[in-house]
Parts: C-alpha cells; sequence; structure tokens
C-alpha cells in the first residue's frame, strides 16, 4: 500500500516555529452540576445557543471561506497542497498563530485541554476544510501524550506540556497488531542497558510527523509473546545521549498525502529509567485507557469533513434549480445523510461527554464509536457522490474537497486496522453484557445526552479498560418505555414504533450473545457480526437520549422528524421491520437542511455559524 519517496531527511528536521509563550491559563471551570437520577430528562438550550468555545469561533473565522478561490486556507488551495504531497504551509502558519497546539495540553499543566466535547468542537473547522492537516498539525500529538496524561509522572507530563505549549509536536509510535497497515507494522523492542535504562532498537513503517520532531512516544516490546504485559511505554523528549534515531525516506499514503509520513529506525537508543511511563508492563493497558480519547474524538471531529461534503451535494443539486429547491429524486439522500450524521454526532458527543461524567463505564462506548461510525460515514459518502455526479470529480475550489475527503478517511479511521482493535475491545464482552447488563443496568445520567451543557473536567486518571457496564441499552429500553406512554402525532407514534422493534433487537441479540464462548475473541465472524448489530443499537439509543433531553424547547432537535428518520435508517442496517414514515419526516429534515446550508449553519448537533 506504501512505498518510500524521495531521499531520507538530512540535517534540522522541519518544525513549527514557537510563536511565544502562552497567556497565564483562565481558571479551571467549575464543575459540572450532580448527575439527574436515573431516568431522569430535562430539556436543554436550542442548538446554536449552546456555549461554542469562542476559540472555535475566532479558528472559523480566521480559516475564512472554504469556496473563496483566493483564500489560502480554502478549498482550492488544500487540494493543491494535497496534489503536490505537500503541508498546507500557511494553515500550520494560521494554527501555530491560533497555539492549536495547546488544546491537547491538560489545563493543569498550562494548556487548554478541560473537556473533550469542547476540543471536538475548537477542531472541527479546521477538520472540516482538511483531515490532513487536522492530523498533521498536531492531533495525533494529543494521541501520543494521551499516555503520558494519563500515567506519566509529574517531570514526563510537565516536559511534554513544555513542547507542546512551545508550538512542538509528539509522535507515536505504536506497538504491532495484527491487520497492520503501514501505520501499525513493525515495532520497536526495549531491553535492560548495562547501568540501568533501557536500550531501544526497531523500525516503523511510517510515523506522522516523524521528520519533524524529536519527541516520541514509543509503545515497545519488553517481553516476548502476546500477553497483556508484553510491552512498555517510554517518553523520548529530545535526541538521546546514546544511540541513534533515524528518520528513513517519507512514506507516499493512499489518502492525507500531504500528511507527514517517514519511516523511523531506532538503533541502541538508551533511554534512562526515568523516561519509563508507568509501571513496566504496562503498555497495552495504557492503550486501552488513554486510546479511547482518540476512539472518540477521530469520529467525533472527521464527522465535520461529511458535514463539508453534504453541503456540496446541497449545493450541487439546488444549483440552478427552481426556488433552489432539489429535484424529488434527490430528497431521501440528502435527507437520509443529514439525519446519519445527527445519529453519528448523538453517539460521538455522547462518548465524549461520557469520559468526563462517566470514565470507568466509557470504555465499550469508545469503542462501539470507532467500530461503527467509519463506515456509516463511508456509506453516506457513496449517496453524495451519487447526488455530485460529475462534480464529483470537480478539482477547482466549489467541489474539489470531495475526492480529497474520499481519499483521506480511511487512513484516517485506519481502515480495517482500527475496525479490528475495536472488535478486540468489543467482542470478549459481548457474553459478559448479555448475561449480566441488558436490561438490568440503570440509566445513565442524563447530561450524557445534553451536548453543549457544563462537563466536569477531563480527568485522565480514571479512564480505565475493564468493566462491562452499558450506558446507552437502558437508555435504549427506557426511551422505549417513555414513548410508548403517550402519543403526541404521527411522528411520535412511528418514533415510538421503532424503538419498540430497536429493543426486541436488543432482546434478539441478547440471546444471542448469551450463547456465546466467555472466550469469544475478535476472529470469530459471528461474534464480529453480533458485534456489528451491538453498535448501531447504541447509535440508536444515542439518538433517543439527545431528542428527549430536548423536550421542552422549540428547536429542530426537539421535533420527532430527524430521530425517526435517523431510527429507520439504522433499523434498515439491522434488517428489522421499520414502518411507512410519515411523509413530514423526510420533508421537516430536508428543510432543515437546506435552511442551514442556505444561512451557512453547520449540519451536525449544534448548528453553529460558518464562515462564508
Amino acid at each position: 500500500m506504501t512505498a518510500p519517496a524521495g531521499p531520507a531527511p538530512t540535517g534540522t528536521a522541519d518544525r513549527t516555529p514557537h510563536p511565544g509563550p502562552l497567556p497565564p491559563p483562565a481558571p479551571a471551570p467549575a464543575p459540572a452540576p450532580a448527575p439527574a437520577p436515573a431516568g431522569a430528562r430535562h430539556g436543554s438550550a436550542p442548538a446554536h445557543d449552546r456555549g461554542e468555545p469562542a476559540r472555535a469561533a475566532r479558528l472559523e473565522a480566521a480559516l475564512g471561506d472554504p469556496f473563496d478561490p483566493r483564500n489560502p486556507n480554502g478549498h482550492l488551495a488544500l487540494v493543491r497542497a494535497d496534489d503536490a504531497r505537500h503541508s498546507p504551509h500557511a494553515t500550520e502558519a494560521l494554527l501555530a498563530r491560533h497555539r492549536l497546539s495547546a488544546e491537547f495540553v491538560p489545563h493543569d499543566l498550562g494548556g487548554r485541554l478541560t473537556d473533550l466535547e469542547q476540543l471536538a468542537r475548537v477542531l472541527r473547522p479546521l477538520f472540516r476544510r482538511d483531515l490532513a492537516a487536522g492530523y498533521g498539525f498536531g492531533v495525533t500529538s494529543l494521541f501520543a501524550a494521551s499516555s503520558v496524561w494519563t500515567a506519566g509522572d509529574p517531570a514526563q507530563r510537565t516536559a511534554l506540556a513544555g513542547v507542546l505549549l512551545g508550538g512542538g509536536r509528539a509522535a507515536i509510535v505504536h506497538r504491532e497488531v495484527a491487520h497492520a497497515n503501514a501505520i501499525l507494522r513493525r515495532e520497536v523492542a526495549a531491553t535492560p542497558a548495562p547501568g540501568g535504562g533501557h536500550l531501544l532498537n526497531g523500525s516503523k513503517d511510517a510515523v506522522m510527523n516523524a521528520d519533524r520532531t524529536d519527541t516520541f512516544v514509543v509503545y515497545a516490546r519488553t517481553s516476548p509473546g502476546h500477553g497483556p504485559h508484553s510491552h512498555s511505554v517510554f517518553l523520548l523528549t529530545g535526541p538521546p545521549e546514546r544511540g541513534q534515531v533515524q528518520r528513513l525516506p517519507r512514506v507516499q499514503m493512499p489518502g492525507m498525502r500531504g500528511a507527514r509520513f517517514s519511516g523511523l529506525r531506532l538503533s541502541d537508543v538508551h533511554l534512562p529509567d526515568s523516561a519509563l511511563v508507568g509501571t513496566p508492563g504496562q503498555g497495552i493497558t495504557l492503550a486501552l485507557r488513554s486510546f479511547q480519547i482518540s476512539h472518540c474524538l477521530i469520529p467525533g471531529t472527521v464527522l465535520a469533513g461529511v458535514d463539508g461534503v453534504l453541503r456540496l451535494a446541497v449545493r450541487a443539486a439546488t444549483e440552478h434549480r427552481p426556488g433552489h429547491q432539489p429535484a424529488r429524486r434527490w430528497h431521501k439522500a440528502l435527507s437520509g445523510v443529514f439525519a446519519d450524521l445527527l445519529a453519528c454526532d448523538a453517539m460521538a458527543v455522547t462518548a465524549l461527554r461520557a469520559l468526563s461524567l462517566a470514565p470507568k463505564d466509557a470504555y465499550l462506548l469508545a469503542a462501539a464509536v470507532k467500530y461503527t461510525m467509519p463506515d456509516l460515514l463511508r456509506e453516506d459518502l457513496e449517496e453524495l457522490a451519487a447526488v455530485l455526479g460529475a462534480r464529483g470529480y470537480d478539482r477547482g475550489p466549489l467541489y474539489g474537497g470531495f475526492q480529497k475527503l474520499a481519499r483521506d478517511l480511511p487512513v484516517a479511521g485506519l481502515g480495517h486496522s482500527g475496525t479490528a482493535v475495536c472488535q478486540a475491545v468489543l467482542v470478549p464482552q459481548l457474553a459478559a453484557l448479555a448475561r449480566t447488563a441488558w436490561f438490568r443496568s440503570a440509566e445513565g445520567p442524563a447530561e450524557l445526552f445534553t451536548p453543549g451543557a457544563p462537563l466536569p473536567p477531563l480527568d485522565h486518571t480514571r479512564l480505565t479498560h475493564s468493566g462491562t457496564g452499558d450506558l446507552l441499552a437502558a437508555t435504549l429500553i427506557a426511551a422505549a418505555e417513555r414513548l410508548s406512554t403517550h402519543s403526541a402525532g404521527p411522528l411520535h407514534t412511528t418514533l415510538a414504533t421503532l424503538a419498540r422493534t430497536l429493543v426486541a433487537e436488543l432482546r434478539t441479540l441478547r440471546d444471542r450473545c448469551a450463547q456465546l464462548p466467555a472466550s469469544s475473541t475478535a476472529v470469530d465472524p459471528l461474534a464480529c457480526a453480533l458485534a456489528d448489530r451491538y453498535a448501531l443499537l447504541l447509535s440508536a439509543a444515542a439518538c433517543l437520549g439527545v431528542f428527549e433531553g430536548q423536550t421542552g424547547h422549540d428547536t429542530f432537535l426537539a421535533d420527532p422528524a430527524w430521530a425517526v428518520l435517523a431510527l429507520s435508517r439504522i433499523a434498515r442496517r439491522l434488517g428489522a421491520p421499520v414502518p411507512d414514515l410519515p411523509p413530514q419526516a423526510q420533508q421537516t429534515v430536508l428543510a432543515e437542511a437546506l435552511d442551514r446550508c442556505r444561512h451557512g449553519h453547520s449540519l451536525d448537533l449544534y448548528a453553529t455559524a460558518l464562515a462564508h
């Protein structure tokens, strides 16, 4: 899939200039209100009033109109940089001026990271334009740093915070996993060094930003075999005292072509004992704990790119049309993809909020988000390609971003490798969930389903990688019961029917998963198929939770139309019976999509104002 291109880097790595010190951090945010009792639901503010971070609004305005051909941060400039396999230099300079790297540093270390929902909102303006820039400039620094924020000692945390606050980057050197692609193939081994410390030896085929940083978080093998204690984590924050860190030639990727992937070889790199993050053999545990962040944050930001493509499809379907209305043949695709985006956002935002509100119970939900959302978004791109038609091959400023996103999305999600990792989390838990959790657990806090509501600060140390609690299955069951107790028109009646159908699917899933052996693994095709169904049911539960959170407010999300359309598409994917939908479901959702595009608002839960 990959091949080296160009000579090996020589001399000093290309690094973002230090933009100067950050101002002193603001006071830490107040904790969120105590969770409501299980099962309680309350209203929330309209989507467009939900406290958009001022930093997100400033970044959106600074990036400017993406359709302006003169904009150095617009689609035309970004596509041309991608064609040339260059990083978008003007955009990276703008991000450096906005000190975006500070978003990845916890607040108590001088950065801006308080909760992941807010971080996702800050990143969406960038990801709406270019996934490669979002990854390449620095979100991978957060993925590298997360294990240090989770288990690092004060000296390690302070040292890494200083790198990022100074405008630098951190690169992550993954361990090798099954189904490996270029990013995950090969690994580094660490052996005890004479006199203390460890010697690191090994290579990786592709490490993002390896050629422009000296800071690496390395998942290294420290014992043979494939047990849970086979790897440890090491932090390298500068050139080693002994040994060699060699950057190999740049690797061409099929997508995210402007991102900087290079091979990396470590030869007898000596690290002192103080470089060990956590305890020996804790690498896989730390990966499972800290990777929950990337499992939620990747879908929660990549979704913004598909939001941008839906906007392109609306433009293509309405230009030169009477009243700027799309032809009837496109109504189903445009409204359906919009409903999918809202469903995906409901799932992603719920998981992002869970990492602050219920970190001990978010493990499975985070894996389910990363497992199911990339496939849903790829399906949506296929539907939108039909709407775009020949425009989808255009390389100009209006439609040039579509082909780029179609290439970038599989790389952003690590493709099949990302799926395999999440299957390895979900499949072993299905039997236990069926026997102990489903139809027994209490609902999670209502605040999970109120996007934009205050959150307690994220505490990385509270993230776990165990437990079989299920935050959303109980919500699906309870929401179906509440919807069945009253009828407020055809849409509510249809929503109640769909909810009951999905509860029946959960009951069938429970019966089938209860028959699985407790030792089921991700290589069992039946168990993997059941995991697919489980993740889709969680997305339906998130939709119902967010819909119920709007009760009492005259907003689009308080209208059952979007939830009806979203749940009907989930039910069809499950092969479950779907009732005839009231015509106003599709009409209402389509009208909202057209209105948001006309007035420049995002096509997610927040409906935030966009630069145009």
